[in-house]
């Protein structure tokens, strides 16, 4: 017969699971709003400094400027930045940009480039290190909500190496937020820039919704106006000096993009695990109350029968 005590001490171990497990879901759904407020918030910056520099590569004909960061060369070796988080019970965030980073490495190595990984986040780094990878540079414990300044050191990081010819190509290797239950790993060439990668996109953000007591995420379109530089306007600097102080800046900004969409990605992913598992969770305990229940009952009926069988031998 089973152990009635065994049983409820499980119940109880599982409902204090839950409580976890439903506590991590709420936060995880806070900071998914702080993430989106922050994308918001970024935005206007962005699009001024994304329209400022389409002006100036057609009032320069950016093709035939000779800057360092638009410079293309010989491809011997790429650094791979691969952007994961420090912390697990995320579903298959962490193992889902691991495997994607694994792949474009197997492909470089099959085309006989070189390779380095410049690791985001503790899961990466530790992965990478116990395979005894290449690792230029780790960069551990950021802001779960990116800021400018993580950005911006892993920006200076990047470039260094690339001004010093250690790299010839950057990829940025992330994950893009797609909704609350699905992320896309993709990968960027970050270095070195090209005009066309300096174009106004169409662009779009997400936002995170309450619909029937239920969170949803809507994705808007953004279109941005590109505002041509009038051809009368005169520049107090040379325009080639203020392009080659502008486009850091505009590397700054895409890598703070890929870093928010990655941390939207980690919490949707984490707030997507402990739903699952408060779920679980719920059907396990109604499952080990039946059980209980029939344990209790079978008790109650064998001491009924010993109490008769008692009776009738008297």
């Amino acid at each position: 017969m089973p152990n009635l005590k065994a049983i409820r001490d499980r119940i109880d171990s599982v409902k204090n699971t839950k409580k976890i497990t439903e506590a991590m879901r709420l936060v995880a759904a806070a900071k998914v709003r702080r993430a989106q407020e922050q994308v918001t918030a970024t935005r206007p910056f962005a699009d001024s400094l994304a329209q400022v520099l389409q002006g100036l590569q057609g009032r320069l004909s950016m093709e035939d400027v000779d800057l360092a960061l638009l410079q293309e060369r010989k491809v011997n070796t790429v650094a791979l930045v691969v952007v994961t988080g420090d912390r697990g019970l995320c579903g298959g965030y962490n193992a889902n940009i691991i495997k994607k980073a694994e792949i474009r490495a197997a492909e470089l190595k099959a085309q006989g480039v070189g390779y380095t990984f410049i690791t985001v986040g503790r899961k990466a780094s530790q992965y990478f290190k116990r395979r005894e990878e290449s690792i230029t540079q780790s960069f551990i414990g950021l802001e779960q909500i990116p800021t400018s300044n993580d950005s911006q050191g892993i920006a200076d990081e990047l470039v260094s190496l690339f001004f010093s010819e250690e790299i010839d190509r950057v990829e940025l290797i992330y994950t893009r937020f797609v909704s609350l239950i699905s992320s896309k790993p993709v990968i960027q060439t970050l270095l070195p820039l090209t005009p066309q990668g300096l174009e106004v996109q169409d662009d779009e953000i997400f936002r995170l919704i309450v619909r029937g007591g239920k969170f949803q995420v809507e994705r808007e379109d953004i279109s941005a106006e590109v505002t041509e530089l009038s051809p009368s306007m005169i520049f107090e600097q040379d325009p080639v000096q203020i392009l080659d102080s502008l486009l850091p800046l505009y590397i700054n900004n895409q890598l703070l993009r890929s870093l928010q969409e990655s941390a939207a990605s980690e919490l949707a992913a984490r707030m997507t695990a402990m739903n699952n598992a408060s779920q679980n969770a719920s059907d396990l305990m109604k499952s080990l109350t039946l059980s209980y229940n029939k344990a209790r009952q079978a008790s109650i009926t064998q001491q009924l029968l010993e109490v008769v069988a008692g009776a009738n031998s008297l």
